[in-house]
């Protein structure tokens, strides 16, 4: 089958490697109709290679048709139409079972000191082989995959793998109140959606901020009150703060993370990482580790006093500095965590149904074959051509 496989900095190419087979009574093999690129990607593409082998496959927001089942398999048959969640989460241990699918027990990456494995994401969470490609072998077939009916677009349901949980567990641990204020720092396809969702639960004020022209403006269209951070500057907790009684609003999701613009020394650092052999570069990663975090400080600063900063946007940092005085004396609640996509599966199903309100079936920017994904990476990092959700159909 064709992939998109690793190898190396900026270098993933489109390879012939060998189909997946059943290797659990469990499993259940999957024909991709399309697959997802996400920020988190990025990631690999230009951070984490210490982390992956060369022929590794990316790729965790697939979705297609169940090809084969294993014979312990009986909710799905060949035919059925299912969207996988990016966690390899097994549903029955007592972390799934508390609706924390992104900390399975079953699948926890204890080597790395890690929570579930992730599909197409290093070792670190169980080097488990990506969905950019034609095939992808599915674990716990009975209950990871998200069966979907057949009809409506594949863009109706696809970003029920990543996007949509991420983003709704982004507004819930928000906890903007009924008729509250939220700003969303990053309009890229998490923040974007954040918004969407803020707005759809009932947000009376939405901020986003970012500094592609052609994101704010398809936030803008959404009814969200968008700020160019380029414009602003140093300026923009006070702008948000004067349409906020002063007070700056109730929460504020950071959906940027380790993409942060705006920190020299501490990009200085990340890409140092890239040039170091893997085994020194692991251990400069997992004990002096050091993000960019202008999007985290200014979450921070701008939330009011008594308010929740929600983090979606990934880091890796071991050794982050945060302003724990600030924190501490503003009274800050603070949470994070990769989406438990299963747990929020029930609350979306009803909005990518009929009517669409969140506005999924347009929500891509290009839609490519697998074929053109290596110019879709640079494409999407570089932010050019409106890039903002780019989907492949293997």
């Amino acid at each position: 089958m064709k992939a998109l496989t690793w190898h190396g900095k900026r270098d993933v190419r489109v390879d012939t490697v060998p189909d997946p087979v059943i290797e659990d009574p469990a499993d259940v093999i999957v024909k991709i109709t399309t697959t997802g690129l996400c920020g988190s990607d990025l990631h690999l593409y230009e951070l984490l290679g210490a982390y992956l082998d060369p022929g590794d496959i990316l790729g965790h927001e697939p979705m297609g048709v169940v090809e084969e089942t294993g014979p312990e398999v009986t909710s799905l048959a060949p035919g059925d139409r299912v969207v996988v969640p990016f966690n390899v989460s097994c549903g029955t241990c007592r972390m799934c079972g508390a609706g924390l699918h992104s900390q399975c027990e079953t699948t926890q990456v204890t080597a790395y000191g890690k929570g579930a494995s992730l599909f197409g994401y290093t070792k670190m969470y169980g080097q488990v082989p990506g969905g950019q490609a034609e095939y992808l072998r599915v674990p716990f077939g009975d209950h990871l995959p998200v069966k979907v009916p057949h009809g409506p677009p594949d863009d109706r349901f696809v970003y029920l793998s990543d996007v949509l949980p991420t983003a709704w567990q982004a507004v819930e641990y928000a906890a903007v109140p009924p008729g509250g204020s939220v700003a969303v720092l990053g309009l890229g396809p998490i923040g974007d959606m954040c918004a969407r969702i803020a707005l759809h639960r009932g947000a009376g004020q939405v901020f986003g901020v970012d500094l592609v022209p052609e994101r704010l403006e398809r936030a803008k269209a959404r009814g969200v009150r968008v700020f160019d951070l380029e414009s602003y500057g140093d300026k923009l907790a006070d702008a948000i703060r004067d349409v906020t009684d002063g007070r700056g609003p109730d929460a504020v999701i950071d959906a940027v993370g380790m993409e942060a613009h705006g920190s020299p020394s501490a990009k200085g650092a990340q890409q140092l990482t890239t040039l170091l052999p893997d085994a020194l570069a692991t251990r400069m990663m997992e004990r002096a580790g050091v993000d960019p975090l202008p999007a985290l400080r200014l979450a921070i600063d701008l939330v009011r006093r008594g308010g929740t900063v929600s983090l979606s946007g990934v880091y890796g940092g071991m050794a982050d500095p945060l302003p724990l005085l600030k924190m501490f004396d503003k009274q800050i609640q603070l949470r994070m965590g990769q989406a438990n996509v299963r747990r929020w599966i029930d609350d979306l199903l009803p909005l990518v149904g009929d009517g669409d309100p969140l506005g999924v079936e347009d929500f891509a920017t290009h839609r490519l074959p697998l074929s053109e994904a290596p110019g879709a990476y640079e494409m999407f990092q570089k932010k050019r051509d409106g890039a903002v959700k780019v989907l492949f159909q293997p």
